[in-house]
This record gives structure tokens, sequence and C-alpha cells, in this order.
């Protein structure tokens, strides 16, 4: 069996994402859906290091950005402890999420006085 999932990027002139659109085999209803940003990681496991693509749109809001990246890091922590059983390593992580998502509250807060 296999699946698929694919992404189409739109660029402006400079090369800079105007739009992102996404699809995928699995999905419980065939669409292209639009996401703002996109992070895929990826292990070689010929040179042991990690690929890494990162995409967002022009227009999406920095605060945005910070929750997706908060959003990525959690998934980590969780993913750390399914994949390896390793709770100290994905306690550590979580625990670096919740000082994160503080100072973003912290920060939004004070925005909104602005």
């Amino acid at each position: 069996m296999e699946k698929e999932i694919n992404f189409k990027i739109q660029l402006d002139e400079n090369s800079v994402p105007e739009k992102i659109t996404w699809e995928a085999t699995d999905k419980p209803v065939p669409s292209t859906d639009e996401a703002k940003s996109v992070s895929i990681a990826l292990w070689d496991h010929i040179q042991k290091n990690t690929m890494r693509i990162d995409l967002w749109s022009k227009d999406m809001p920095v605060h945005e950005m910070k929750k997706f990246y908060l959003d990525c890091i959690g998934g980590i922590g969780q993913s750390l402890l399914s994949s390896t059983g390793d709770e100290f390593m994905s306690h550590e992580v979580n625990h670096l999420c919740d000082r994160l998502v503080a100072h973003l509250e912290k920060e939004m807060k004070e925005m909104k006085k602005k």
C-alpha cells in the first residue's frame, strides 16, 4: 500500500511563498487545503543528520508563526515519548514548551495593551 502527501507552493516574483496547499491520499474527504506554514524534517540515515524544509507564506502573522512552532515543539515531546519511551527527554521538551507558551502569552498581553 502506498500513501502520498503533496505540497504545492506558489511563489511571488522574489521566490517568497505566497500560497501553500496540500493534499493527502489518507484524508477522510479528498480535498486540496491551504496552509500558512509547513515544516518537514527528514532523517538521513547515511549522513546521520536531519534535513529540514521550513516554509511559510508571506502573509502569516508573526504571533501565529510562534504558535505554530510551539505546537511543533509540543508534538516533538509527544513523539519522543511514543517513539523512544524516553520520559526524561519528553518531559524536558514539554517543560521548554511550557516556558515558551508563558513567554508568548505575556508577549501577546503586552501587544494588546499597545
